[in-house]
């Protein structure tokens, strides 16, 4: 082998320095030592960072998934090197203490994709994901990396069967509510149990999984290939194979056109993205994750921006869980394609690059819509006027939270505030009939800071819904919500209870007023008085990696990142959401 092995007639890569010379031969042994020869050596190298974990259907398949994705890497002249990070269930730790992990996690991806593509030199990367901060955390370290790079989903689950209709895993959570109502006996939520999840994927419906599957594609990080993106090809199909090997042939195609990540996350692009989110009724950590992924890639984006998409965008896509069809049925019926199609033809998105080498409107032009299909509607008949999230503000959130306006018609709700201290003392509250109709639930001490990690309360909603009290009560937290919620729920609250935020404050009886249609959420109490007795509550979490992200972590309106206290801007042009659109 020669002294320069991996130069072969080209330009210097990144990984040269790691491999090349003299002084590298002790690490082309260790190298040798994997199997790699001469001709491996001196191809660009591309990292594979999978989630894979066999703890969730999400994520089982992904290893067979990094396999296909190698081989597409070395078909394309490549030489692969996998790594593997972790993920943590949300559906499993829904609930329970281990919740708390699941928004850290995010963190956790984003670095070790740093520190394994940083501390090797590699040229490019592949990130695999499935369950949802694995897909938040890979597009972060995607971003913070810069480098050639794209993001492979493992693909939607296929619904289950119960009593002759589909499920999802929302349906589960729901029989919950309903078994502790005694609407639904053990053996029946025991065949729902069993039928919810029949094999490897993601949550079903417009989750928070799928959510940022279609709006990572409509961002560009994800790619089509024939009109197909690869991203919703559902994790039990034969073709997601297919899918694994074209994303490993396009990640070469980006790094022979020199394309890195942060020429594809743009502040265009990101608004392309939550349009997306908009237009299919998606999960209101949408939000989060956009603010967190513009913050990485040195973008400007913010809640507003992400409000005044939301408010000229309409809902068109039918999907769970405020709709009636699932993730596989929007693959069935066309894809995202076809959403982004019509978003196109309205004018309510600009056209970029995307991770294929491609423009997206080249991409979305081959998306084949299916003759009849009922998933998708026309602009002229849409499921809401404007996007399924607002962003409200005002006295019990002034640095904002989000709302959930997808699935049903309630625009405001003003009641009395039933508070608790932590998701288990209000789900307890809701099993035994303790919330009545017109009460405003208030989760507090579950932000970024006061979980520590910003927990998801599907327990409380799903069971709210499950007593039929769904219509009747309002909720709000300075926690999160899964993507499967809905009704009349409020989240991400800033400051946190933890900060001192208002949230903080409240006491049993105060009259809470939300209204979305003028963007505000306001307590009426004299809350200023009651800050000299407030006394903030110590971080729940021993020694370790919860006590270190409490003390780094951002507010909720800031991405709750931990690479620093908000967005920074090199890439911002001072433009409007409209002149993003236009330009």
């Amino acid at each position: 082998m020669s002294d320069e092995p991996a130069q072969n007639g080209r330009s210097s890569l990144p990984s040269d320095v790691m491999k090349s010379g003299p002084s590298r031969a002790p690490a082309r042994s260790y190298l040798r030592a994997t199997g790699l020869d001469d001709e491996a050596l001196a191809r660009p190298m591309v990292a594979i960072c999978s989630t894979w974990s066999d703890v969730t259907p999400c994520n089982i398949h992904l290893r067979e998934l990094a396999d296909a994705a190698k081989e597409g890497v070395r078909e394309a002249g490549g030489t692969p090197v996998e790594f593997n990070s972790i993920v943590v269930t949300d559906g499993i730790s829904m609930g329970t203490p281990g919740m708390r992990a699941s928004l850290i996690s995010r963190e956790h991806i984003a670095d070790a994709m740093e520190l394994a593509v940083t501390g090797h030199s590699l040229d490019a990367v592949i990130g695999l994901c499935g369950c949802d901060k694995t897909v938040a955390g890979t597009v972060m370290g995607l971003a913070r990396l810069d480098r050639p790079g794209l993001m492979l989903y493992g693909g939607t689950i296929a619904p289950g069967k119960f009593q002759g209709r589909d499920v999802t895993i929302q349906d589960v959570f729901e029989g919950v509510g309903k078994h502790g109502k005694g609407l639904m006996t053990d053996a029946e939520l025991k065949e729902l149990e069993c039928a919810a999840c029949p094999g490897p994927g993601a949550c079903g419906g417009q989750f928070t999984a799928n959510t940022l599957s279609t709006c990572f594609t409509a961002m560009g990080i994800s790619p089509f290939e024939h009109g197909v993106a690869l991203n919703d090809v559902p994790a039990a199909m034969p073709e997601k194979l297919d899918a694994a090997r074209a994303a490993g042939r396009l990640v070469m195609t980006l790094l022979r056109q020199g394309v890195t990540a942060r020429q594809v996350i743009t502040r265009q692009s990101i608004f392309t993205a939550a349009a997306c989110v908009a237009a299919t009724g998606g999960s209101t950590n949408a939000a989060l994750h956009l603010v967190a992924i513009a913050h990485e890639a040195g973008v400007d984006f913010t809640l507003e921006d992400f409000e005044a998409v939301m408010a000229r965008t309409p809902v068109i896509a039918d999907l769970k869980p405020g709709g009636a069809y699932t993730a596989w049925d929007m693959h069935q019926a066309g894809g995202i394609g076809i959403v982004l199609e019509r978003l196109r033809e309205a004018g309510l998105i600009a056209d970029h690059l995307t991770a294929s080498g491609a423009m997206l409107f080249e991409e979305i032009a081959k998306a084949i819509e299916v003759a009849g299909q009922k998933v998708v509607r026309e602009f002229g008949e849409p499921l809401k006027a404007r996007g399924g999230i607002a962003v409200l503000r005002g006295s019990l959130a002034p640095e904002g939270c989000v709302v959930k306006l997808a699935g049903h018609d309630k625009t405001q709700h003003i009641g009395p505030a039933r508070v608790f201290d932590g998701e288990e003392a209000a789900f307890a509250a809701v099993q035994a009939g303790a919330i009545n109709a017109g009460d405003v639930v208030v989760i507090r001490w579950e932000g970024p800071v006061g979980g520590p990690g910003m927990r998801e309360m599907l327990g409380v909603t799903a069971a709210i819904q499950g007593a039929g009290l769904g219509d009747s009560v309002a909720l709000i937290t300075d926690g999160r919500f899964s993507g499967a919620t809905h009704g009349f729920m409020v989240g991400h609250v800033a400051p946190e209870a933890a900060h001192g935020g208002p949230i903080g404050l409240i006491r049993d009886g105060d009259e809470i007023a939300i209204d979305a249609d003028t963007r505000r959420i306001d307590v009426d109490a004299d809350l200023e008085a009651r800050r000299a007795a407030f006394e903030p509550r110590p971080v729940s979490a021993s020694p370790g990696v919860y006590t270190k992200y409490a003390k780094l972590v951002s507010s909720a309106s800031r991405g709750a990142v931990t690479t620093g206290a908000g967005p920074t801007s090199p890439q911002h042009t001072g433009t409007t959401s409209d002149e993003v659109i236009s330009a």
